[in-house]
């Protein structure tokens, strides 16, 4: 199958295409660039195998969750392309690519678990449970939006065995991550999603382009003028 896949979910752009047993990924600057450079960097690797979008059969992309615009920017990216190719979506979970990152950089497969920890801002995290069984990802709980303390006490009580995502970073102990193994970067997103694209693919049959929608866990992204001004008030009361 030639299959294009991307991400924009995070600061770091993801592309990759796979063409039968060939594949390529790119790691690229994504965040408020996402949405100028996506477009040149997919095209660029498709004429790196002297294909255009016309020849693919099907095209990939993270959901979610993530950034709000970034979301966006691939959803709507992979709607349009696959509208006017007449191919499916297969639609991936962000936070899994985070995982299959992980589990790469720990050379891991049947057995492995981990959580998935991502910055959400706003002292928030978007985090989901994972494990790798028979050649397969398995969700153990969906993606969700935490704050903090919900986040460190779910784990005071139950401490994850193993961690990954910009939230380690971000917010080190107030995690109450404990003796978890931790991977707070990414080895490679773009070989990742590769990898991931390709197993969905193989494993359903993908949606309708008009199906493809994002994640979006936070219904709020930013404060209204009047709520800011309130809370200057109240800072200076």
């Amino acid at each position: 199958m030639r299959l294009l896949a991307l991400d924009t979910a995070t600061e770091a752009l993801a592309v990759a295409l796979a063409d039968g047993a060939w594949g390529r990924s790119v790691n690229a600057s994504g965040g408020a660039q996402a949405s100028a450079t996506l477009l040149p960097q997919l095209l660029d690797l498709l004429a790196q195998r002297g294909l255009a979008p016309a020849d693919l059969q099907g095209i990939a992309c993270g959901q979610g969750p993530g950034a709000f615009t970034g979301l966006r920017t691939a959803v709507s990216v992979a709607q349009g392309l696959a509208l006017g190719i007449g191919c499916p979506v297969w639609l991936l979970d962000s936070l899994l690519i985070v995982a299959e990152d992980a589990r790469r950089q720990a050379d891991q497969d049947d057995g492995f678990a981990l959580w998935v920890a991502m910055d959400a801002r706003m002292d928030e995290v978007y985090a989901g449970h994972y494990r790798r069984q028979g050649g397969r990802w398995q969700v153990l709980r969906a993606p969700a939006l935490y704050d903090l303390p919900t986040l460190a006490t779910l784990w005071t009580a139950e401490p994850p065995p193993a961690c990954a995502g910009s939230a380690l970073d971000a917010f080190g102990e107030r995690l109450a991550l404990g003796a978890a193994r931790r991977w707070p970067q990414q080895a490679d997103r773009a070989a990742a999603l590769l990898a991931l694209a390709r197993e969905t693919a193989q494993q359903s049959p993908g949606v309708a382009p008009d199906q493809a929608l994002p994640l979006y866990l936070r219904d709020k992204v930013a404060l209204t003028t009047a709520e800011r001004e309130a809370l200057k008030a109240g800072s200076a009361a």
